[in-house]
């Protein structure tokens, strides 16, 4: 069974927000769903621009994953199906889980290291490509948007 991520977040601009639509209109699915669209398209994008959700960069291959695999590009690997394998599940009427279903998501996400993981064949520097962090004002538009009468 794949491991998952745990990703959080106490953002308390969108937590307030969401309080807020749910009081305001009851139903908030509609705008989870959207959200959990608009959270697909932007994680699979950093792995075309290679950029952490917080804006920073990714770090570059060491030499020696460069020597082993011929190329220099993080995450992506020879299917790429790391950055092919998200998705979304909304929870209950007011909650969102967004996950990857690959094994070693976890380890890309937060990093480790050969002393931690033997099967390694050296340090993995952590790859942030879950979150939220760059992503909140479009997450507030969304759910301004469904607070507009139709």
């Amino acid at each position: 069974m794949p491991e998952l991520i745990n990703v959080t977040f106490d953002d308390h601009a969108i937590s307030l927000a969401l309080r807020n639509f749910q009081q305001s209109v009851g139903n908030i699915r509609p705008a989870l769903f959207e959200i959990g669209e608009y959270l697909l398209r932007t994680t699979k994008n950093r792995f075309v621009t290679k950029i952490a959700p917080d804006g920073t960069p990714w770090a570059d291959n060491s030499p020696v994953t460069i020597e082993i695999k011929g190329r220099n590009w993080p995450l992506t690997g020879e299917s790429g199906d790391l950055g092919r394998q998200f998705d979304y599940d909304l929870i209950g009427n007011d909650g969102l889980k967004f996950y990857s279903n690959m094994v070693y998501a976890a380890m890309q996400q937060y990093g480790g290291t050969k002393s931690e993981f033997q099967q390694l064949w050296g340090d993995i520097p952590p790859r942030p490509f879950i979150g939220i962090s760059d992503d909140e004002s479009k997450i507030l538009e969304i759910i301004s948007s469904h607070l507009r009468p139709i």
